[in-house]
C-alpha cells in the first residue's frame, strides 16, 4: 500500500518537474510582469528615439552643405545623409524592439524624447538659437513622459497570426482605413498636381503611413516575440503581409519626411512630426490592438493628459519659429557709372520696376544730355 502511494506521488512530480524545466528553458522576459516589460520597452523606445534626433539633424546638416556647394548633387549621393539614414535605422529598430514589448499607445507618444534631444542638439550642431520657450516646452514634455510611464497600460497583449487575422477584418478598422486612404489621396492630390509643399501636407502624409506603420511593426514585432517564446509563427500569411506592409510604409513615410525636413527646419519639423505622428499612432493602437480595453478611467486620464503635456510641450518649442534673413537692408553693389558717390544702391519706393533709385538732379541731368545726342 504504501509502494502504492509513493508511485502515486512520483507520478505527480514529474509532470511539475518537467513544466520547470520548459519555462528555465523559455526566454527570461516572458516571466517579466507587465510592468516590467513595459520599463523594457521604454528603455529601447528612449534610446531610439535619440538616435533619430541625431539621424535628423544629420540629414539637415548634409542638405544644408549640399546648398552650399557650387555644382548641386542629389542628396542621395551625399555620405552624410546616409549616414544620417543608417543612424535612423538604428533608432527605429529599437522602437521596432520595443513595440514587443509595450503597447503601441506607450512606446509612440515617447517620441518626444526625440523632440528635447533635436532641440539640443540643432542649438549645438545646427548653431540654432535656444529660446526660454524652448527649456519650457522641454520641461512640460519630460514631465508628460513621466506620466506617460507612470499611468501606461499594464495589459501585456500576446500577438499572434490568427488574432492579427480578427483584428484586420474587425469593421472599426475597415472604417478607420477607409478613412485614412480618402485623406491621403487628397493630400497627395494637393502635394502632387496642385505644388502645395506646405509643411502640415507634408507631414500629414507621413503620419497617415505611421499609422500603418505601428500596425504592422507592432505585429511583426509581437509575432517574432512570440515565436522566441515558443509559438511558432512564421507559417501564417499574414506575417509576411505584415512584413511589406512595414518596409513599404517606412520608405515612403522616409521620402516625405526627408522632403520637409529639406524645407524647413529641424525644430519646425520634429514637434509637428511627434504630434502628428503620436495621435495617428494612439488611434491605430485604441482600434486596431484595443489597448485601452478594460483599463482604469484614472490610467485613461493621466495618460492622455501625458500626452496633452507632452503636445504642448513640442508647440511651445515650435512657436514663433522664423526663417532666419539677411539683417542687411541693401545690396552694396559698389561704385555705379555716372554716380558720384558711392552710396547702398536701394530698391525705389516710387517705382516697382527700378532697380536702384539715384538723384533726381542726376537723373534730369542725364535724360537731358541724352535727348540732346
Amino acid at each position: 500500500m504504501a509502494s502504492a502511494v509513493s508511485v502515486a506521488t512520483l507520478l505527480e512530480l514529474v509532470p511539475n518537474v518537467s513544466e520547470r524545466q520548459n519555462s528555465t528553458l523559455s526566454p527570461t522576459w516572458s516571466n517579466l510582469h507587465p510592468y516590467q516589460t513595459n520599463i523594457l520597452g521604454t528603455v529601447l523606445a528612449i534610446t531610439g528615439n535619440v538616435l533619430i534626433s541625431i539621424s535628423l539633424n544629420v540629414q539637415k546638416y548634409s542638405h544644408i552643405r549640399l546648398l552650399c556647394q557650387e555644382s548641386r548633387t542629389p542628396y542621395y549621393k551625399s555620405k552624410l545623409w546616409w549616414c544620417g539614414i543608417l543612424l535612423m535605422g538604428m533608432g527605429e529598430l529599437g522602437n521596432f524592439a520595443a513595440y514587443g514589448f509595450a503597447p503601441a499607445t506607450l512606446v509612440a507618444p515617447l517620441g518626444c524624447v526625440s523632440v528635447i534631444a533635436s532641440a539640443a542638439i540643432s542649438v549645438v550642431f545646427l548653431k540654432e538659437i535656444l529660446r526660454s520657450s524652448d527649456i519650457l516646452g522641454g520641461s512640460l514634455a519630460v514631465l508628460g513622459t513621466y506620466l506617460l510611464v507612470t499611468f501606461a497600460i499594464n495589459v501585456q497583449q500576446e500577438i499572434t497570426g490568427p488574432k492579427i487575422n480578427l483584428y484586420i477584418i474587425s469593421w472599426p478598422f475597415l472604417v478607420y482605413l477607409i478613412l485614412e486612404f480618402i485623406l491621403f489621396v487628397i493630400l497627395l492630390y494637393l502635394f502632387k498636381r496642385r505644388g502645395m509643399n506646405h509643411i502640415v501636407i507634408l507631414l500629414l502624409m507621413s503620419s497617415i503611413l505611421a499609422s500603418l506603420t505601428v500596425i504592422s511593426v507592432k505585429a511583426v514585432s509581437g509575432m517574432v516575440t512570440s515565436s522566441i517564446q515558443g509559438q511558432l509563427q512564421f507559417q501564417y500569411p499574414i506575417f509576411y503581409v505584415m512584413l511589406v506592409v512595414m518596409i513599404g510604409s517606412c520608405i515612403f513615410q522616409v521620402q516625405f519626411l526627408n522632403q520637409a525636413m529639406r524645407l524647413y527646419n529641424a525644430t519646425e519639423v520634429v514637434p509637428i512630426n511627434f504630434v502628428f505622428f503620436t495621435t495617428s499612432a494612439i488611434i491605430a493602437g485604441v482600434i486596431f490592438y484595443q489597448e485601452f480595453h478594460g483599463a482604469a478611467l484614472l490610467n485613461i486620464f493621466m495618460f492622455l493628459f501625458g500626452c496633452l503635456l507632452s503636445f504642448l510641450g513640442v508647440f511651445l518649442i515650435a512657436k514663433n519659429r522664423v526663417k532666419q534673413t539677411s539683417e542687411v537692408p541693401y545690396i552694396d553693389m559698389g561704385p555705379v557709372p555716372k554716380q558720384r558717390s558711392t552710396e547702398k544702391i536701394q530698391p525705389g519706393l516710387n517705382n516697382i520696376n527700378s532697380y536702384g533709385s539715384v538723384h533726381d538732379e542726376e537723373q534730369t541731368n542725364d535724360s537731358l544730355s541724352e535727348d540732346v545726342k
